[in-house]
Formats: structure tokens, sequence, C-alpha cells
């Protein structure tokens, strides 16, 4: 009689088991690693500009810059030109953007090296929508032209391309 009592006991708790860890796992966060992406999520909200008005149904990646452009700027060009050549058949869902801070023209080698990015003037209601200092980081607009990411001052191009990769897979729009 004991035995069959501590058998019944045995299964009832293998067959609990599963349900009691699975809602301590739930309520206690065991096994995150934290977050799955690698830019910054920002809370959406609307940009509603020139630049963005034409490339609305694009995902738009977005770097501020003076029209000089320093290494650091061409860093950023040059690392969002990558990312969206990484996408392969899905490159033409991705825009680039620059918008420039100051009245300069930029020089003969950075339109070069634009190579089919959008350059427009950022106006101080445009650099005042962005969360930071604007030229610190690149931007990622949704194709409802939501603001929604933002990667750091240098960032890591295979982590930006998986995040937009992952972006572009579940994604309906743009």
């Amino acid at each position: 009689m004991t035995l069959l009592r501590n058998n019944i006991f045995l299964i009832g708790a293998l067959c609990a088991a599963p349900l009691i860890l699975g809602t301590a796992a739930y309520y206690f966060r065991w096994g995150t690693g934290g977050h799955a992406n690698y830019g910054e999520l920002i809370a959406p909200r609307p940009v509603s500009a020139p630049p963005f008005d034409k490339l609305r149904g694009k995902w738009v990646l977005v770097a501020f810059d003076a029209a000089a452009c320093q290494a650091d700027c061409e860093k950023k060009l040059y690392f969002m030109r990558q990312v969206r050549k990484a996408q392969g058949k899905d490159a033409e869902r991705v825009e680039r953007l620059l918008l420039v801070t100051d009245a300069a023209t930029p020089r003969a080698e950075v339109l070069f090296a634009l190579e089919n990015t959008w350059t427009a003037r950022a106006s101080e209601a445009l650099i005042a929508a962005f969360p930071g200092p604007v030229t610190d980081h690149i931007y990622l607009v949704d194709p409802l032209g939501n603001l929604m990411l933002r990667f750091p001052r240098d960032p890591d191009p295979s982590l930006m391309n998986k995040d937009l990769q992952r972006l572009l897979k579940y994604s309906r729009f743009g």
C-alpha cells in the first residue's frame, strides 16, 4: 500500500513539475539573456518632414552630421551602405538618409561615397524630434514613418545587420 501511494505521489510530482517550473521561470525570468536586439528601442514617434514623406513605405537608416563629414561620419555612412547591401534581395526595402546639420555643402569625396544616399538639410524641429545627441547615432525609421530604433556611436555592423534582417523578415510593411 505504501509503495502504491509513493508511486502515485511520484507520478503526480512528475506531471506537476513542468507547470511549476514554467510558472517560476516566467515570473522570475530565468534563462533570459536580456533583449534580442542590438539597437536601442525608442518609443515609436512619428517623424514627418519632407525627406521622410518621400521615403514612406521604406525602412530608412538615418544619420545626422555636418557637411564637412569627418572620419566618424564617413564610417557611419560606410556602415549604413554595407548593412543595406547585406540585406540581399531585401535591400530595395531599405533607404539611407544623411541629414546635414549645417548650411555648408558636402565635399566631393563625401558626395561620391554617399552613392544613392538621400541627403537633406536638417531643420531645428527635425533635430529636436530625435533623442540624444543626433550626430552620435544611426537611427532607424519604419515604413510607416515612426522613429523606432537607434544604434550606438560606433556600431557593430554585423549586429546592425541582424536587427535589420529580423525586422525585414517579420515586417509586412516596406
